[in-house]
């Protein structure tokens, strides 16, 4: 078993998940709130990591974890966290319940209001190392929000807005790849295209940053291999380590910095009829981001085509576009449930996205809508 420090602590392999009592008693946590969803609870990984807490350890369960993360939600899960009494937060499952999991453990400890906390409202110096205690355990393989220094959060006004600080990563990360073998096709299809496209737009982006480009190449050259794998045979476990690795990797590397594809997914992300799943946004906005920055990325898309083992005439574009239909992705927008007129109100919100700064290239409303309209299909 590997016990890795980067960022923060983290234990991964399979098994992993029997060290939760251990690690809880090394940060002093005797009564956690448990943030999970119910789907979660529905397939019984709840009481698979229930197992292994302390022995006769109180524990407050918040089961109502929306599939994107909403301050609503938050403010029901901190009363609960207060009325109890408790000292620490495990969130357990994908990225949504580590965010709000982070979310709550944020305002447990700081005054005011969750949006004076986001990052384009200059909210990163404010928060401090007050923060409660988090364990992250992930039950799927793409956000890396487990190892991550932000969360993306829907706030109450509507916007889907980050927070981020290194005092936000999670005290210790726990990741069983044994607890990902139940996700579903098409969930493992979406967030493993998620982990490929935080490899991907990390090692593009603007920030120099080397370390987290080596990081970036080495979880974007693991999803390449092993996606397909892992989708096919949910159980292989092979695969499933590799994704889970690719995951984790990706959100070590974005401390960097991120692009228009998180521009456009976080703002596509807010809406609430259909709700969207973020990795398979990201799936479907890389290609037109792909063409978008091509003059912009110097020599890096040479090197995506090496570790992909594609020729060198190759359209990444292309080649993506026909992964993510090898996976059984959509193909565009539209097939997701959008039309024209849900597209214009999002421009101003990807302009404003905290990860536009960082895209290669710059962008203005014009190009996003470029863009939008380019992936609406």
């Amino acid at each position: 078993m590997a016990t890795i420090t980067y960022l923060t602590k983290i234990q991964f392999d399979f098994g992993a998940v029997q060290l939760l009592a251990a690690e809880m008693a090394e940060l002093g946590m005797t009564r956690p709130l448990l943030v999970t969803d119910k789907g979660v609870r529905a397939v019984g990984l709840l009481d698979k990591v229930m197992e292994h807490l302390p022995e006769q350890c109180p524990v407050e369960i918040f089961d109502g974890t929306p599939e994107n993360p909403t301050e609503a939600a938050m403010t029901v899960a901190l009363a609960q966290y207060r009325e109890a009494g408790c000292d620490g937060l495990i969130g357990i499952g994908g990225g949504s319940s580590m965010d709000l999991a982070k979310a709550i453990a944020l305002m447990a400890t700081h005054p005011g209001e969750l949006s004076e906390y986001m990052a384009i409202m200059g909210g990163a110096p404010k928060i401090t190392a007050a923060m409660a205690p988090v364990i992250a355990i992930p039950t799927t393989a793409g956000t890396g929000s487990e190892v991550g220094r932000g969360a993306i959060m829907i706030l109450n006004d509507g916007r889907k807005l980050g927070f981020g600080s290194p005092h936000v990563i999670p005290k210790v990360a726990i990741c069983d790849p044994e607890l990902t073998f139940s996700m579903p096709k098409m969930l493992t299809a979406g967030t493993g295209m998620d982990a490929f496209a935080h490899c991907f737009e990390t090692f593009c982006g603007s920030a120099i940053n080397p370390p987290a480009d080596a990081i970036a190449t080495d979880g974007l050259g693991r999803a390449i291999r092993f996606i397909e794998q892992a989708v096919a045979n949910g159980s292989d476990p092979e695969a499933r380590w590799q994704m889970m690795m690719a995951s984790m990797e990706g959100a070590m590397a974005f401390q960097k910095g991120l692009g228009a594809v998180h521009g456009m997914s976080h703002p596509l992300g807010s809406i609430q009829d259909p709700i969207l799943h973020h990795g398979t946004l990201n799936a479907v906005c890389l290609p037109a981001v792909i063409r978008y920055n091509a003059d912009a990325v110097g020599d890096k898309y040479e090197w995506v085509k090496q570790i992909w083992g594609l020729p060198a005439n190759a359209d990444l574009a292309e080649e993506v576009a026909a992964l993510n239909a090898r996976l059984g992705l959509p193909a565009n927008l539209r097939e997701m449930g959008l039309d024209e007129a849900m597209i214009e109100p999002l421009i101003p919100h990807a302009v404003a996205d905290h990860t536009t700064a960082t895209n290669p290239k710059p962008l203005t409303a014009e190009d996003y809508r470029g863009l939008f309209l380019e992936t609406l299909g």
